[in-house]
C-alpha cells in the first residue's frame, strides 16, 4: 500500500463499523489519484414506510393484469388472425388484395381479442379491489368472488342464463387458479392428516 493509499485508508476509519458495505478502489490516472466507493447491497432497495407490506396490493397489480391481458390477446388474436386469414384467401394468388384481406384480418381479430381480454382483466381487478378494500383482507376468497362477478357481470346480456354461464365460468377458472396457487400448502396439509 502506497503512502497516498495508506493516508486514504485512515480517513476512513469513521466507516469501521460499515467496512462490509463499502469497497474501496484507488489508482491513479497520471498525477492524479482517484478514489471510488462501492457501496455493497446487503439490505432492501427500497425503503418502505412503517407498517408497508414488502409484496404488491391488488390495485397495484391491477395495471400489470390489465397491460398484460390486452397484449396476450393482441398477440393471439394477431396469430388467430393470420390463420383465418390465410384459411380464408388459400384460394387466391399471392398478391396486393390478399395481402391486404390478411392484414386486416390480423388487425381485426387482434383489436378483437386485445379488447375483449382487456375488458375482462379490468372488470376483475375493479371487484377485486372493492371486494379488498370492503373485506379488509387479501385471501383466495377475494379471488374467487371477483372472477364470479367478472363473468356475471361480462355475460349480462345473455339474460339470467347468460349470468349463470358467466358466473360458473368465473367461479370455475378462479377456482382453479386458487388450487393451483395453494397447491403446496394443501399437499402439506393432507400430509400432515394422514399421519
Amino acid at each position: 500500500v502506497t503512502g497516498k493509499h495508506r493516508s486514504i485508508k485512515r480517513h476512513l476509519t469513521g466507516l469501521a463499523p460499515y467496512q462490509h458495505l463499502v469497497h474501496l478502489v484507488t489508482g491513479t490516472l497520471g498525477k492524479y489519484t482517484y478514489v471510488c466507493f462501492v457501496f455493497l447491497q446487503d439490505t432492501d432497495e427500497f425503503i418502505l414506510p412503517t407498517g408497508a407490506n414488502k409484496t404488491r396490493g391488488r390495485f397495484e397489480l391491477a395495471f400489470f393484469t390489465i397491460g398484460g391481458c390486452c397484449m396476450t390477446g393482441a398477440a393471439f388474436g394477431a396469430l388467430n388472425g393470420l390463420r383465418l386469414g390465410l384459411k380464408e384467401t388459400q384460394n387466391m394468388a399471392w398478391s396486393k388484395p390478399r395481402n391486404v384481406q390478411i392484414l386486416n384480418m390480423v388487425t381485426r381479430q387482434g383489436a378483437l381479442w386485445a379488447n375483449t381480454l382487456g375488458s375482462l382483466a379490468l372488470l376483475y381487478s375493479a371487484f377485486g379491489v372493492i371486494i379488498e378494500k370492503t373485506r379488509g383482507a387479501e385471501d383466495d376468497l377475494n379471488t374467487i368472488a371477483a372472477g364470479t362477478l367478472t363473468g356475471m357481470l361480462y355475460k349480462s346480456t345473455g339474460g339470467v342464463r347468460g349470468i349463470a354461464r358467466g358466473g360458473v365460468a368465473g367461479l370455475t377458472l378462479t377456482g382453479l387458479y386458487a388450487l393451483y396457487n395453494n397447491w403446496e400448502h394443501l399437499k402439506g396439509s393432507l400430509a400432515r392428516q394422514s399421519l
